[in-house]
């Protein structure tokens, strides 16, 4: 009789945990940052319950490798005007477990448009053998501010991307491609490039010649084994940033033909020839049309040497074109449409809807741009753009934008190695199955007024009431 009385104690207290199983709930608002809400209970669902969002556990999508964003000159500067306690603030909020808890990020190969100045690894003229090569400058600035995120977070992954290669590898002999002033109203003047100068979008800017081929991709090799010997591993690299556009900043277009062309006799021999581990990746894509990426894509002596495709601005258009054409190909989200300095409510509601679209196109990654800079978020170019956390300079104030609290909730509670899964309404709202067994559910109400959202997963529900203009994220674990 005790037994049998302790037993169905058992099964009662086993059956009221399922029934209470709790959801925990944080939200962003336009007027809140991180509001941790009382926790909800899911409870048993009849068959004919209506639902607004059913997750389908049983059907898995995409591993997701990670969330984080770009390091640059710029942002290390910032960080360097403020006094030492304050900095590593910052760093725990972007890189640890508490905090956003970045886990890959992206690197320039050279100069951006958020470095202080341009330059690449070696500026002298016809250096073939690259005998003047050197990261020296990096040594100073961007691997330092590096080393300081991989104190918080040692297991941080890294892929890079160059602007621009050296400017006599370029038919233009200039880190530009395009004269004048980058951006209406800039006071930074003409870049003294000279409009005889400019190259077209579909043009290649590269020189073409077997030398400068050879030279490019022993820059790689070098680049790769000389950030490896301070501690820094390469894990992939995307041969060019943005192939089709020619601003006023460093940059570089090239044709398909000569892309694939580049990797498939000099860039893939190379990296097998050196034994470069680095992944190689067709990347960055900004060109809409999938035809870009198809067209090397096909070319099987191109191909054999790249693991993925990096997608960003107006490759949203073609990253789900490419993703069913090519599912031995991985893909991820490049790079963060990054405003003109709005760092505003605006701004979160159209990253999120970035974040949606990549990662329900098959992006197992999303890459914020700017992750800090000055509270201008001023370009070496003269271009205002947002950024996750401002500095004042000044003042040392440090400022929390509401993209920063965004890209918190995703890569906070999504784990790398995290399953997408799938939902009944894939607008809005952004499922994950994390390592560990614990459920992420992302979703928004982006209308004026408060909604009600009916969550069902298997034989539970949970019901929402979500607050207007609101960002949310869920987890609870069976």
């Amino acid at each position: 009789m005790i037994n049998k009385y302790f037993l169905t104690l058992f099964f009662c207290a086993c059956l009221i945990n399922v029934q209470a199983q709790k959801v925990n709930i944080v939200t962003t608002t336009p007027a809140t940052d991180w509001l941790i809400n009382k926790p909800v209970s899911f409870q048993a669902a009849a068959g004919n319950d209506h639902a607004d969002i059913t997750l389908y556990p049983e059907q898995k999508l995409q591993l997701m490798d990670g969330f984080g964003g770009c390091f640059n000159e710029l942002g290390w500067e910032a960080l360097g005007s403020l006094p030492l306690a304050a900095r590593d603030h910052v760093f725990r909020d972007l890189f640890s477990a508490d905090g956003a808890n970045f886990s890959i990020c992206r690197l320039p190969v050279g100069a951006s448009d958020y470095a202080l100045s341009w330059y690449s690894y070696d500026d002298v003229p016809d250096d073939f053998t690259m005998r003047n090569f050197n990261i020296d400058r990096d040594r100073y600035i961007l691997i330092p501010y590096i080393k300081e995120a991989q104190k918080i977070h040692p297991g941080l992954k890294f892929w890079a991307s160059p602007w621009s290669p050296p400017t006599w590898m370029k038919v233009n002999n200039h880190y530009a491609l395009t004269s004048g002033s980058s951006v209406k109203g800039s006071n930074r003047g003409d870049n003294e490039m000279g409009a005889g100068k400019n190259i077209a979008n579909n043009a290649t800017a590269f020189k073409m010649d077997n030398s400068y081929l050879e030279a490019y991709a022993l820059y790689f090799s070098r680049y790769i084994k000389a950030y490896q010997k301070e501690g820094v591993d390469i894990g992939a690299l995307h041969v060019q940033n943005e192939i089709a556009y020619a601003p006023q900043w460093p940059s570089c277009t090239w044709r398909p033909e000569d892309l694939g062309y580049f990797i498939k006799k000099y860039l893939g021999p190379k990296f097998k020839a050196d034994t470069i581990k680095t992944e190689i990746w067709l990347g960055t894509i900004n060109y809409g049309n999938p035809d870009y990426v198809r067209k090397i894509l096909t070319d099987t002596a191109a191909s054999r040497y790249i693991k993925g495709v990096g997608f960003q601005w107006a490759g949203k258009n073609a990253i789900g074109t490419i993703g069913k054409e090519f599912p031995q190909v991985k893909v991820i989200q490049t790079e963060s449409e990054c405003g003109n300095g709005e760092n505003n409510w605006v701004s979160a509601e159209h990253t999120w809807q970035l974040v949606n679209h990549y990662i329900n196109n098959g992006a197992s990654a999303y890459m914020y741009w700017n992750m800090v800079l000055d509270s201008t978020g001023s370009s070496s170019w003269g271009w205002p753009q947002n950024m996750l956390i401002a500095i004042n300079k000044q003042t040392k104030e440090v400022k929390y934008n509401k993209e920063y609290y965004l890209m918190k909730q995703l890569s906070h509670h999504v784990m790398p190695g995290a399953t997408h899964i799938k939902t009944s309404e894939s607008k809005d709202n952004l499922a994950f199955l994390n390592p560990d067994g614990t459920f992420v559910l992302m979703l928004s109400n982006l209308d004026d007024k408060e909604k009600k959202e009916v969550i069902t997963v298997g034989d539970k529900k949970v019901e929402l009431l979500l607050q207007p203009r609101s960002i949310n994220t869920l987890t609870w674990k069976p």
